[in-house]
């Protein structure tokens, strides 16, 4: 795993308050919510960027939004509804360089795309 603060979480060096793992992600809490709930979904495996992701990994992208789903309804707000972003480098406003999901919930979202 890279030596990002996704790494270090994953390698659990420093503390998370992780919600979801399995062999291929782990997901946690935000420590920044921009939402009532706020989780990041990563991968274990070192991607830094949406860039960086290769075909072979797509089962792996499928993953992500799969287990982000699977919360979302286990948690009780998948019918209410919830968002998925993934950025990618600066302009995209990443500022960790390990690929991750954000999921969003909790309230209505503002800023919406159709």
């Amino acid at each position: 795993m890279s030596d990002t603060i996704f790494g270090k979480i994953i390698r659990r060096e420093i503390p998370a308050d992780i919600v979801y793992e399995d062999d291929d992600l782990i997901a946690f809490k935000d420590i920044n919510p921009q939402a009532p709930v706020h989780l990041l979904f990563v991968p274990k495996t070192p991607i830094a960027t949406l860039n960086d992701l290769q075909p072979g990994q797509a089962e792996l992208a499928g993953k992500l939004f799969l287990a982000a789903a699977a919360y979302a309804k286990r948690q009780g707000f998948a019918e209410d509804g919830y968002r998925c972003v993934v950025n990618c480098n600066g302009h995209g406003c990443q500022t960790v360089f390990q690929l991750h999901l954000h999921l969003l919930a909790g309230a209505p979202l503002r800023g919406g795309f159709a």
